[in-house]
């Protein structure tokens, strides 16, 4: 979660300075009109009294943008006020630009109908307006500045959705892996406890080879992927272990190619669910028995097919335990529709699996 936060600070001060970047540039572009306007009307020179009375024009736009940035829209209109956001902005402005207007009207009778110098038409001429074109104008850029603000709040709500969203599938499938650990542990520990009565010294051994798993499992299987032939070898242990509790006869078989690249990886603690399934299900101590697992890789997959016998519909029985269930939904939420998962149970006495995984594509929770 704290690392989540992290990554999550810069992306918002991105926004924010890409919001501060937009309306820097366009006070910036507003404030260099009059010099502009002046080099575009073939003016022999830059006079910069007139210059700087644009200027002076122009700065009441300047303050009111501000406020209505910093003040009105984040107290008032964020928190839902908008009777109370409308009635200030129109207050401000009328109290603004009505001010400027008597100004300049007394300013004009104080000097016997002289105007002073006011910019000629055409000449730097962007705020000499009517009061009430001045309220117009002023309205626009109210608005134009809350369509830029929601703009960028938009794209952080997105980013902080997604950021969720990325968090609650992590969670979801830190939950589902670590699901599958007691349900795999319950499972081996009936098996030891099977031993005890009869092998003690048989036992002692399987206890140390479900210590060695669980490192495995503890340690190992921690990250969001593993390479797969030590998942493999994991498999592998786990079948020696179970082996001890069967009787000899049952066919068990693990087949994948000996020269496989540790750069192979797969999530952790996938294929044991449908071995554990495979001995749940597949075996009886009163008819033949078997369990094949075979590994193929190609260019582009790895193949994990499961075949085992069965007996739960001869008899009537159905159980579908919370492995599988919890491994369907952990492959989902890691590769999407990237993967596809095959039961067969055409056939009365065989069940198969056949799990398809991308080959050599990084597992990430995110």
């Amino acid at each position: 979660m704290n690392n989540n936060k992290k990554k999550i600070i810069p992306y918002i001060r991105k926004q924010i300075i890409g919001e501060n970047m937009v309306y820097t540039g366009v006070w910036l572009v507003v404030y260099l009109i009059p010099i502009m306007n002046s080099t575009l009307m073939s003016e022999e020179y830059i006079n910069f009294s007139k210059v700087f009375l644009a200027w002076g024009k122009i700065t009441p736009y300047f303050v009111l943008f501000l406020l209505n940035n910093q003040i009105f829209i984040r107290f008032l209109l964020h928190r839902k006020h908008i009777f109370g956001y409308l009635f200030t902005c129109a207050v401000c402005l009328g109290l603004t630009f009505g001010a400027i207007e008597i100004y300049e009207q007394w300013n004009i009778a104080s000097s016997g109908g002289y105007a002073g110098e006011y910019i000629r038409p055409r000449h730097a001429s962007l705020t000499d307006l009517q009061w009430y074109w001045n309220m117009v104008l002023g309205t626009f850029m109210f608005a134009a500045n809350i369509g830029i603000k929601q703009f960028y709040l938009s794209m952080q709500y997105d980013e902080d959705l997604e950021r969720l969203k990325r968090e609650n599938t992590q969670a979801e499938m830190y939950y589902l892996k670590y699901q599958i650990n007691p349900h795999f542990l319950m499972n081996t520990l009936n098996n030891i406890h099977a031993l005890i009565d009869f092998d003690s010294d048989n036992a002692k051994r399987c206890l140390i080879e479900l210590s060695n798993m669980m490192r495995y499992v503890i340690y190992e299987s921690d990250g969001d992927e593993i390479p797969l032939v030590r998942d493999l070898e994991f498999i592998g242990n786990y079948i020696e272990l179970m082996r001890v509790r069967y009787p000899d006869n049952i066919d068990i078989r693990l087949d994948y190619p000996r020269d496989l690249s540790r750069q192979t990886v797969i999530p952790p603690l996938v294929l044991i669910v449908f071995v554990e399934n495979a001995f749940k299900h597949g075996i009886s101590y009163k008819a033949q028995s078997y369990i094949h697992i075979k590994i193929d890789l190609t260019a582009d997959h790895i193949v994990a097919r499961f075949e085992n016998s069965s007996f739960e519909r001869q008899t009537g029985r159905r159980s579908a335990g919370i492995g599988l269930d919890n491994v369907r939904k952990r492959l989902e939420l890691i590769y999407g529709n990237r993967y596809t998962l095959d039961i067969d149970t055409s056939l009365q006495d065989k069940y198969c699996v056949t799990l398809t995984l991308p080959n050599n594509d990084k597992v990430h929770s995110n």
